[in-house]
């Protein structure tokens, strides 16, 4: 059973990277500004946060219940589908620095209708899987915390270019659309 949970896992960390080897732009020519300080030092937070969630693993190896390998399958299923319909909406938006491109448009459509960022939700679910899989409880919460750390740190810089950029539309989408938890203002 054990193997059947590392099987899940891996398979549903592939799925969730997918969309970004298939369908999201890799290198644009396109002008554009980049805030790169705050934007890695959020990066490296969320990662910092993910390798906490693998490294400190319960005893015996990864937890192998019906009900958990269910429940980390739900997730991890709506992290891919999150993932994949974000990074199709956003198109030539998608970045993973922070920062805006002359052109750049205000998405709010498919999953932006949902959450701000969906690409950290469906990461955020990412992990919640990982940690239910193989993490001590006090771990999992360590992690997810330094995770969502990060993830405010480039939230704000995010938004902060998006407010200069959009002015009131965006002020508004932000009061109207949590940021990537749901019905979490």
């Amino acid at each position: 059973m054990h193997t059947v949970a590392w099987i899940e896992l891996l398979g549903l960390w592939v799925l969730w990277f997918a969309p970004y080897f298939l369908i999201a732009p890799k290198v644009q020519k396109r002008e554009s500004i980049t805030v790169t300080g705050p934007s890695r030092l959020g990066l490296l937070l969320e990662v910092a946060g993910i390798a906490m969630l693998f490294l400190f693993r319960v005893d015996g190896g990864p937890r192998a219940g019906t009900a958990v390998l269910l429940c980390a399958l739900i997730l991890g299923f709506s992290a891919f589908a999150m993932m994949w319909t974000a990074i199709a909406h956003l198109g030539r938006q998608f970045r993973i620095q922070a920062g805006l491109y002359h052109d750049h448009e205000l998405v709010r459509s498919g999953p932006y209708g949902l959450v701000r960022h969906p690409i950290y939700a469906s990461l955020l679910l990412m992990s919640l899987v990982t940690g239910l899989l193989l993490t001590p409880w006090p771990w999992l919460l360590a992690g997810i915390a330094v995770y969502v750390a990060g993830t405010e740190i480039r939230v704000h810089t995010e938004e902060k270019l998006l407010g200069s950029r959009f002015g009131e539309e965006f002020a508004k989408y932000k009061k109207s659309v949590p940021a990537y938890i749901p019905l979490v203002r």
